[in-house]
């Protein structure tokens, strides 16, 4: 019977996958992975070989139809990110509302997603949070910091090494120097690191240090 999993994998230690993930991926007909290369070298860790097609930001529209073609010929296909859970700021919602649409069965596994470590390493409240992904780069962006001025839960950003600097800029400009933030990088990898402090604080210490690696933001909510 056709379905569309969508399998989480390692944010960093590629012992992080799951016992169950492992066995999906070993009975897919075809898996769509954001980069095939990246995925190969999961793959290949695991002792699988599974055929595989690109499926990521750029080539999602145009794929769509023929992918739906195939699961209503009865394939099982998963998909992967290049690390985390599909569709959570990558590539997977079109798909996935494409086979709701079309009554194709989807499932998703549990698995990592690097936010919740960065959330409970912060030692910011976790009981009530927002989760924001990657703020506008130039359109939109400073309406949507706007909009955060007010915000009472935990708020969480996903954000690149060469911008974090000014996202902590315009994030004290909007927030205050004095509001408490979290930075956590290479999640699971060698060098792991969360740095905690005030937002004038962390932009301090990594205006004097190395910034490398995937990066969870975890701002506290105004008291």
């Amino acid at each position: 019977m056709s379905k569309l999993y969508i399998i989480p994998t390692p944010v960093g230690n590629l012992d992080d996958i799951t016992l169950r993930a492992i066995k999906v991926l070993g009975k897919v007909d075809l898996l769509l992975a954001e980069d095939t290369r990246k995925t190969g070298i999961l793959l290949k860790h695991l002792g699988l070989n599974v055929s595989m097609h690109s499926h990521h930001a750029f080539n999602e529209h145009k794929t769509l139809h023929g992918l739906i073609d195939k699961l209503q010929s009865g394939a099982v296909i998963g998909l992967v990110s290049d690390a985390g859970t599909p569709a959570v700021s990558d590539p997977g919602f079109l798909l996935v509302r494409e086979c709701i649409k079309n009554g194709i069965a989807v499932e998703c596994l549990p698995g990592a997603t690097a936010f919740v470590p960065a959330l409970v390493n912060s030692g910011l409240p976790a009981d009530r949070f927002c989760f924001e992904g990657f703020l506008p780069v130039k359109k939109g962006r400073k309406t949507r910091l706007e909009s955060l001025k007010e915000e009472s839960r935990t708020m969480i950003f996903y954000e690149s090494p060469h911008k974090l600097l000014k996202t902590l800029e315009d994030l004290k400009d909007v927030l205050g120097a004095d509001r408490q933030a979290s930075v956590s990088r290479e999640i699971s990898k060698i060098h792991e690191e969360t740095v905690r402090g005030s937002l004038q604080e962390i932009i301090n210490y990594y205006q004097t240090h190395t910034l490398k690696g995937e990066i969870s933001l975890v701002v506290a909510g105004k008291d």
